[in-house]
């Protein structure tokens, strides 16, 4: 009796938990439409400079870099190539390097200023604030009113400072952010997924914000800032992996105000392999939270902000908190639909409640809102005919997005963990860069090997692959719940996607360190 009872507890425990995070789930997915919609009704509210600088104002252009071999020079031969008044600007490269790519940079830099280029290398010997305090010392140094900032991987287009100068003519205007373009869209099915997921959000939550009056943010580069506005809102600061949507709430909290113009694009190249996708993914999804703690308190307590932007503003720097609830949704999965069977070795004859919950979270959690948000993105910018193609890619889509969700709910738990410890971790790592454009191949250049350290969340990613593969097996051979296979397969193909891709990645850099040991071995003998 009382261990039926008990059981009967546990049963409804799960069952209130499950629709919980459902209920949580799909309030986020509901946001998604509610961006779709605002971006539908503003997409013609198209900005204009108000006016035009009749002597054009002292620009300087800031390339922070750290160890990047491959695409430094190309980055700095760009920026020079701008077309803006040489007397008007100046080119700030901030690089923190600590190998041998530092050279590399500081030779280009010193061929372009013999050439009458004003750009000046600026070297620091430690990493006080990575990405953060390099920005924050070299604008002790900077001379411009207005700094536009871009990351190594970019190619700044040449009109990109005439496209969006006048626009600051406007004294309320305090940053203008370009759209992100990708040099290697289509090189594999990575990046073809990521520069969907990257287009959804320049394409819908971008403009439907900014034209919507909501606050954005800019996104660390590609983008033109007044200065005065940086000042004002107190400044680079490193508390947070994400010192850009840091600093752009914090300006827009003091009354400034941004502007996005998708019409303007800088592209850039997107990791190729899953570490780099990975990491990247981690550390936007750890500094958003960092960020949401930080800001949220000042934000919902301010009289000067509408309830709109406040309700935007919350989900906006809270919506990585579904990755979680992903994993959660996962792990519940065999109890919640399995475990109201009475006798698993029957077939089911009726319908369950855990059954038709089950299938409702995952309609709304890998379909609904995914399927709307980025097929329209896509059709938006490319046309109605890429968009109604992009379709094809859902799955994929939909793989990919739950598959990182061990990876960026990690993130999200050491935000959430650090807070509580008062000791927020703001360790930065960078994204991998190959210099890679178009259909190009990968060029590896790896110094670390196989730790444990790196091969347990790829396994842990597996391991629910595999756990998924089994509620399929036990569906499958029961005749139970068929519906819902397709979404029981996208849920173990992207963590088996993930997991071993990951793995893959490893086992390639662990072999060229054993090459690159090898070889330093060969040649130690000739050395002495």
């Amino acid at each position: 009796m009382w261990a039926a009872s008990a059981a009967e507890i546990v049963k409804v425990v799960l069952l209130a938990v499950y629709v919980t995070v459902l209920f949580m789930v799909a309030l986020y997915g509901f946001h998604r439409y509610m961006l779709v919609y605002l971006y539908i009704k503003h997409r013609h509210n198209i900005y204009q400079p108000k006016g035009k600088f009749a002597s054009l104002p002292r620009i300087t252009i800031q390339l922070p870099m750290f160890n990047e071999d491959v695409v430094a020079e190309r980055v700095i031969r760009h920026t020079c190539q701008i077309d803006y008044p040489l007397d008007r600007l100046e080119i700030q490269v901030l690089d923190d390097s600590t190998d041998g790519s530092a050279d590399i940079a500081r030779k280009a830099c010193e061929e372009w200023a013999a050439k009458g280029y004003p750009i000046k290398y600026i070297h620091r010997q430690n990493r006080v604030g990575y990405k953060a305090g390099a920005l924050a010392e070299a604008m002790k140094e900077a001379t411009g009113d207005f700094i536009a900032i871009f990351d190594a991987d970019f190619i700044p287009p040449r009109d990109i400072l005439h496209n969006v100068v006048d626009y600051f003519s406007d004294p309320k205007i305090g940053m203008v952010q370009v759209r992100w373009d990708h040099l290697n869209r289509d090189a594999s099915l990575l990046t073809k997924g990521q520069a969907i997921f990257l287009d959804g959000h320049f394409v819908i939550e971008h403009t439907a914000r900014n034209r919507s009056g909501r606050f954005m943010h800019f996104n660390g580069t590609a983008g033109v800032w007044r200065r005065q506005t940086i000042d004002d809102a107190g400044g680079w600061q490193h508390d947070t992996l994400t010192e850009d949507l840091d600093l752009s709430y914090r300006a827009q909290l003091k009354g400034w105000q941004f502007l996005y113009l998708p019409q303007f694009c800088a592209p850039a190249e997107l990791p190729p392999e899953m570490i780099g996708f990975k990491q990247q993914a981690h550390r936007w999804t750890k500094g958003s939270v960092q960020t949401a703690i930080k800001l949220l308190p000042r934000i919902m307590r301010s009289r000067q902000l509408s309830y709109r932007i406040k309700l935007e503003a919350f989900f906006h720097l809270t919506n990585t908190i579904v990755y979680p609830l992903m994993v959660v949704l996962t792990l519940m999965m065999y109890p919640i639909f399995f475990g109201y069977i009475d006798n698993v070795e029957a077939p089911l004859k009726g319908h369950t409640w855990g059954h038709f919950l089950f299938s409702l979270g995952l309609f709304i959690l890998a379909t609904c809102s995914a399927s709307t948000f980025f097929v329209f993105g896509q059709r938006e910018l490319l046309g109605k005919e890429a968009g109604w193609k992009s379709v094809l890619y859902l799955p994929f889509l939909m793989s990919l997005g739950i598959g990182i969700g061990l990876n960026n709910a990690k993130a999200v738990m050491e935000a959430i963990w650090g807070s509580i410890r008062r000791k927020p971790s703001v360790v930065f790592v960078r994204t991998p860069k190959y210099g890679v454009t178009g259909h190009g191949k990968t060029k590896w250049r790896r110094e670390r090997v196989l730790t444990f350290k790196r091969v347990w969340l790829p396994a842990l990613e597996i391991a629910f692959g595999a756990y998924m593969a089994v509620c399929v097996s036990i569906a499958l051979w029961y005749g139970f719940g068929f519906t819902t296979i397709p979404f029981l397969l996208i849920f173990a193909g992207g963590y088996f996607y993930v997991g071993f891709a990951s793995l893959k990645v490893l086992w390639n850099m662990n072999r060229e360190a054993e090459v690159v040991d090898l070889l330093a071995d060969a040649a130690e003998p000739a050395s002495t």
